[in-house]
């Protein structure tokens, strides 16, 4: 399979805070967001594998900002990196300033998506070539996390986990 780039899954939406997806103080429901960043991610690993994909994991999502009432949301994601048939989508959430326009990030999350067949069988997926700085940190972080989560289930030896020891050694 040839590789891809981050580029290559980039998927943005971008829409409105309506009142029905707001708290009692007038801030976007965390679950309203979790919606949107999944849809993205979505299509991102797919426009990657080519597959279906399915939701494997909500590794990290951080709600450093609130979101407020008639704010524009845009959540940008990209496939970050890519194990034998499990992707690593990264996301960026941003808002839009009402006055000014100029946008600034509100959120993030990372997810794991994983390819499947018409029977639900994982199947492989095109590897990841990072290019830009970001994307390379990105890339070599999804290694890490990718270890310290099979470290935590129990299906890997911490003696196994090279990348999570390079960093306490």
């Amino acid at each position: 399979m040839e590789a891809k780039t981050p580029a290559a899954s980039r998927t943005v939406i971008t829409d409105l805070v309506l009142p029905s997806e707001t708290n009692p103080i007038g801030n976007m429901f965390g679950g309203e967001l979790l919606a949107r960043m999944d849809r993205a991610a979505s299509i991102a690993a797919r426009r990657h594998s080519r597959r279906i994909v399915v939701t494997a994991s909500v590794n990290h999502v951080a709600f450093n900002k609130m979101i407020p009432l008639g704010s524009v949301v845009t959540v940008e994601a990209h496939v970050s990196r890519a194990f034998k048939s499990s992707m690593e989508v990264y996301m960026d959430v941003w808002i839009e300033d009402r006055e000014s326009g100029l946008k600034s990030k509100a959120n993030e999350a990372i997810y794991t998506f994983v390819a499947v067949d018409e029977m639900g069988s994982p199947v492989p997926v095109p590897p990841i070539t990072a290019e830009t700085p970001l994307e390379i940190e990105r890339y070599d972080a999804a290694l890490r996390r990718k270890q310290l989560s099979l470290v935590l289930a129990g299906k890997l030896d911490p003696q196994q986990a090279s990348e999570l020891k390079a960093l306490f050694t």
